[in-house]
């Protein structure tokens, strides 16, 4: 067990005798075209789940909520940056204070990268390393699969993303043109049903491969950060 909603806190305190890593999923719930809202939410906390599960490292539940510029999509609300970071360091700066020294934010969206890198570099305590779900190897597989891909396509589109019922469209959808005035409602009308454009589904083994990568790199860091008190 290592989702601590299937912990007790004195279940966690002993855990913390003898390590300090924890792992702090981040997402945003927003649109995805034919997927759920919740994709970036329910990947990135997957994706740590599976990862930490083999290590006996605890995850904590996703923060549902980030940086994006689709309002005008009902169910995707948005955070100012500043809400985002200052959001970040209350969580982080609790656990800080119950002896976790080694916080490791897992990213599944794109929208809070810049701001949350930023601020994860900054902190003087180095407390926490920030990584993105798709970056390095994940993102380097998918585009020697298919360069043509992207938010809402079959790149994030898994069984766990799909919802009943739905029926996902066979053709290609070609690439956006994004409007100069990028508002909440141009983006809307450019984009339609909300995908960036590509296929919206490919194989079983096409999502294999960049889900199996997406995990063993957040494993990989887990496993890779000397702990500080050693």
């Amino acid at each position: 067990m290592v989702r601590i909603r299937d912990l007790n806190w004195m279940q966690l305190e002993a855990f913390l005798r003898g390590d300090d890593r924890i792992v702090l999923p981040v997402g945003s719930t927003e649109q995805h075209a034919y997927l759920s809202l919740e994709i970036d939410n329910i990947l990135a906390e997957r994706a740590s789940v599976e990862a930490a599960e083999p290590l006996g490292i605890p995850v904590l539940p996703v923060l549902p909520f980030g940086v994006n510029g689709f309002t005008a999509y009902p169910g995707s609300p948005t955070l100012r940056e500043s809400t985002l970071v200052a959001l970040l360091s209350d969580v982080v700066d609790s656990l800080a204070g119950q002896g976790f020294a080694r916080i490791l934010v897992v990213n599944g969206h794109g929208g809070n990268t810049e701001a949350g890198r930023v601020w994860a570099q900054g902190r003087a305590d180095k407390a926490v390393h920030w990584h993105e779900l798709w970056e390095g190897r994940p993102d380097k597989i998918a585009a020697s699969i298919d360069p043509d891909y992207d938010h809402a396509s079959w790149s994030e589109n898994f069984p766990w993303t799909r919802l009943p019922e739905v029926a996902i469209p066979a053709e290609r959808k070609p690439p956006v043109v994004w409007p100069e005035n990028g508002n909440p409602a141009a983006w809307r009308e450019a984009l339609g049903d909300g995908s960036f454009g590509g296929l919206y589904q490919r194989s079983s083994e096409d999502e294999n491969r960049i889900w199996d990568a997406a995990v063993l790199a957040i494993r990989d860091r887990l496993e890779d950060w000397a702990s500080p008190r050693g």
